[in-house]
């Protein structure tokens, strides 16, 4: 995908950022900004464009004072991205086309560093299946052509027969500064494991992208020999599938779908289920339903 058709989409923080750098989030930093934060002496804020003349003329003790203000800051914004075994599971569509999972991954760490930079924040890129990929990272940069072009190798990335242990990792390689970070797996890993990175990380804002493919439970045949791949490590397997078979898979699949969520919205975190094909638009709305402004 070329940078010019990668799509973009809105986003916004929920708290107010620490950086000093300039950027479009609400901040606690003094600056040039439009939102009032109120008074202080020229000498402790020596800015003479910002005197206010009504409240230095009230002042008892006739100091000189100014208006200090808030500007608004960057902040980091990560994508972490699972490259297990089970992201290679890929369907063939109607056209006789196919995507794998770790393409539609691509899809969506390019539409965050795109969208990232014209936040003018800093993004980075973190890859990691048993262990946390040190090949496949992209520090916080302000331009996006690394993790764009990052994101692009990942299309035709081979992954082996490996787990996604790594996730657990993950949180020595984040700032201490509070960040926004769009995890992105298909969560076939160990509940454990999820709920031990999650508990490491609660000081960042997750936004937790589920990765699903239809064909993996909807789409099985009644009756008859199919393949299935081991939703953790990937492996595929061929079986003779009966209506009950079937039904037991379907059943397991709800119920993994019903366990992430509760474990997920346990740590106030809203998953967004992206089944088959990534929608920019769509995250957006993620962002304007479940993300307080």
């Amino acid at each position: 995908m070329s940078q010019v058709h990668i799509k973009e989409f809105s986003y916004h923080i929920a708290w107010r950022s620490h950086s000093r750098r300039p950027g479009r989030h609400k901040s606690n930093q003094r600056g040039m900004g439009m939102e009032f934060r109120g008074h202080t002496t020229l000498l402790a804020y020596p800015d003479p464009r910002r005197i206010d003349i009504r409240q230095t003329i009230r002042d008892p003790l006739e100091q000189v004072h100014v208006r200090i203000f808030n500007q608004k800051s960057v902040t980091p914004v990560f994508v972490l991205c699972d490259m297990s075994g089970s992201m290679q599971y890929a369907s063939t569509k109607q056209d006789g086309s196919s995507q794998k999972k770790i393409e539609i991954a691509a899809d969506i760490a390019q539409s965050v560093a795109q969208s990232a930079t014209r936040n003018r924040d800093l993004v980075g890129f973190i890859g990691f299946d048993d262990v946390v990929r040190e090949d496949w990272l992209c520090t916080l940069s302000a331009r996006p052509h690394t993790t764009v072009e990052m994101a692009e190798n990942l299309r035709s990335y081979e992954a082996e027969e490996v787990g996604s242990r790594g996730i657990t990792e993950i949180v020595r390689l984040l700032p201490r500064e509070r960040s926004l970070i769009f995890m992105v797996s298909d969560f076939h890993m160990p509940i454990a494991d999820l709920e031990e990175s999650l508990v490491l990380m609660q000081r960042h804002h997750i936004v937790p992208i589920v990765l699903w493919d239809s064909s993996e439970y909807s789409d099985l045949p009644e009756f008859g020999i199919t393949n299935v791949t081991d939703p953790e490590t990937g492996v595929k397997r061929t079986l003779f599938l009966r209506k009950s078979y079937r039904d037991r898979i379907l059943k397991s699949f709800t119920d993994r779908k019903t366990a992430i969520e509760n474990l997920f919205l346990r740590y106030d975190m809203q998953p967004f289920f992206v089944e088959n094909s990534f929608d920019a638009d769509q995250l957006s709305e993620y962002f304007h339903q479940y993300v307080a402004a």
